[in-house]
């Protein structure tokens, strides 16, 4: 009888401690369901040209002057389907091309974490 009780205490640990790990991965966001009032951040972040300033590479609707150095920003869902990998392109663009004229908005300090995760719930509408 012993046995069975250790077990589940070694299972409850794990599970904490991956919990505990997942909390500290750069974009892991909560479960919720983006707010209106997140997406609304996020573009003004988006659209801020002394924030996040996606309009100075890129075309988005609704945005105005964009630039043409990346690619148009349309059916992001769709492009990104994993939200961990566009915040991850965000993050530290780098990763997946070590010649990306995107600077790493995370990595450098640019955006937070927060910031990143309410511009991807503004893309994700796009």
């Amino acid at each position: 009888m012993r046995y069975p009780a250790k077990l589940i205490s070694t299972m409850a640990s794990t599970a904490v401690l991956i919990g505990s790990m997942c909390a500290l991965l750069p974009g892991v966001a909560s479960a919720s369901e983006p707010t209106a009032s997140d997406i609304a951040q996020g573009k003004a972040l988006a659209f801020n040209r002394a924030e996040g300033n996606c309009l100075a590479c890129h075309m988005i609707k609704g945005g105005n002057m964009p630039g043409d150095i990346g690619p148009p920003l349309v059916a992001m869902k769709a492009r990104f389907p994993d939200r961990e990998k566009l915040f991850a392109q965000i993050w530290d663009p780098r990763r997946n091309n070590p010649h990306t004229a995107m600077p790493p908005f995370g990595a450098n300090h640019i955006l937070t974490k927060e910031q990143i995760n309410k511009i991807v719930d503004f893309l994700y509408t796009l």
